[in-house]
């Protein structure tokens, strides 16, 4: 293929995001023609009557509406004018990426990447933090490894770039490489490639805009940079509107994983699920049935015929915290606990029941507790142990009330565990502390408990 061509194909995948609505006087019509232009691969010509074929445009108007979940008219009406208007991602929302022969991926799960260059926008700490955190979105949810590099060529390539430069009294325009201009301030904000070599998964970000760390007032460098990488990863656009790869530009809490179970999804179709091989898990629970694992913002869920689901937390329990610190199910009341700081989530189902979040005192736990690390209930017995530090107390769920005695050292009743106890599950009346990437099976037998040192992928099948 000539460097000619391949510039086109490269070219027509470009990320475009409009950073602001169309101020100067332009016709609505126009403007509906620019953009099926640019997003469904619309071939215009001016309407003539007495052609044998009538204006394509509202062909294309109803693909683009049914796409946004729209009302499909046909009509350019004031809500698809809207939707033309806001910030979006100019890669064609249909038929993306086809003309490379379906879906392109990297061929190895370790990828490196650069920083060439730096925004005055932000701190060059605030730069690698974004870009770091950008790449482990990903990361968290396929078995991809990134590896910053700082001289020599990455298979992610990340630059920052104007629309050109004034030498005397003219203006010299740059295609920063890939033969493609930036436009200035409040036009393309950044554009990406899908894996390939040479420029392939390439993220290249204009300069001329403003970046920002995390306030909503302008792009979030995080957000633009996770969605450039889904594409460098070979992601096309999703139509889902929570989606990150949805077409438009959204403003999300850079807290959170901006990821919805869509993205999810769609990059596991091509890289798979992450190895969970000596992962160090937030918490492990039953729920209804289930064994549910939480890591990052993120659960796993095993079902009974063994299947494992990855999903954002919110995605199912959208009033739970981002992460958790433990987690433990009461079927007798049908309950969900969630815990993370100072604070507990009680769920029956996806709904936070009345009253919660509380405070951990509200176990009858001292103010000394300010975090649990591990929780895990027993069915039988209707008690349910909280770990911190190294100590633990025991609640007993039908009184509402701490059991006397406690808390008691971990080391002296579980023998043979000697660091935290960082989650904890029940499961066939045995009890599975899990210590950091080390799992200990205790079985009960008159009353006493018996080690065994396990894998602390045991439960899952990876």
């Amino acid at each position: 293929m000539g460097i000619h061509r391949q510039l086109c194909f490269l070219a027509s995948l470009l990320l475009v995001i409009h950073a602001a609505p169309i101020t100067e006087p332009v016709d609505e019509y126009d403007i509906a023609k620019k953009y099926l232009m640019s997003f469904y691969n619309l071939v215009y010509e001016a309407p003539d009557p007495t052609a044998r074929y009538p204006d394509p445009l509202p062909g294309k108007l109803e693909e683009m509406q049914e796409f946004f979940g729209l009302r499909v008219t046909g009509t350019l009406d004031k809500e698809t004018l809207e939707v033309m208007k806001k910030p979006r991602c100019g890669v064609p929302d249909v038929g993306a990426y086809t003309t490379f022969g379906g879906a392109p991926k990297w061929e190895t799960n370790r990828l490196t990447y650069r920083i060439e260059n730096y925004t005055p926008d932000m701190s060059v700490a605030e730069v690698d933090e974004s870009i770091e955190r950008a790449v482990q979105v990903w990361a968290e949810v396929t078995p991809l490894k990134f590896t910053r590099v700082n001289m020599g060529t990455a298979d992610i390539m990340i630059s920052f770039a104007v629309k050109g430069e004034k030498k005397t009294n003219k203006l010299f325009f740059t295609d920063h490489g890939d033969g493609m201009m930036f436009d200035g301030p409040l036009g393309t904000l950044a554009h990406a490639f899908p894996p390939g070599s040479g420029l392939g998964g390439d993220a290249h970000f204009d300069d001329d805009e403003s970046f920002t760390f995390r306030s909503s007032k302008a792009f979030v460098l995080f957000l633009v940079a996770a969605h450039e990488f889904g594409h460098s990863l070979g992601l096309s656009h999703s139509n889902i509107p929570n989606a990150l790869m949805f077409p438009t530009y959204n403003f999300t809490d850079p807290d959170r994983s901006p990821l919805s179970s869509n993205d999810i999804d769609e990059i596991q179709s091509l890289y798979g699920p992450p190895n969970c091989q000596n992962l160090v898990w937030d918490a492990v629970t039953t729920f209804r049935g289930e064994t549910v694992f939480f890591k990052n913002g993120f659960y796993w869920r095993k079902s009974q015929s063994n299947t494992v689901i990855q999903l954002p937390i919110r995605s199912f329990w959208p009033n739970a915290p981002d992460n958790v610190d433990a987690a433990y199910e009461d079927p007798a009341q049908d309950k969900l606990f969630l815990f993370k700081g100072t604070q507990v989530w009680a769920f029956n189902g996806q709904n936070l029941e009345p009253g919660y979040p509380k405070p951990l005192s509200s176990f009858g736990l001292p103010a000394s507790v300010t975090k649990i690390n591990a929780t895990v209930h027993n069915k039988n017995t209707g008690k349910t142990l909280l770990f911190f530090d190294k100590s633990y107390y025991r609640y007993d769920e039908r009184l509402n009330q701490m059991d006397e005695g406690y808390p008691k050292r971990v080391e002296d009743v579980f023998v043979g565990l000697t660091g935290e106890v960082t989650a904890a599950h029940m499961t066939n009346n045995n009890i599975y502390l899990f210590s950091g990437k080390k799992l200990f099976e205790f079985r009960m037998f008159l009353h006493l408990l018996f080690p065994r040192l396990l894998r602390s992928n045991y439960f899952l099948p990876c």
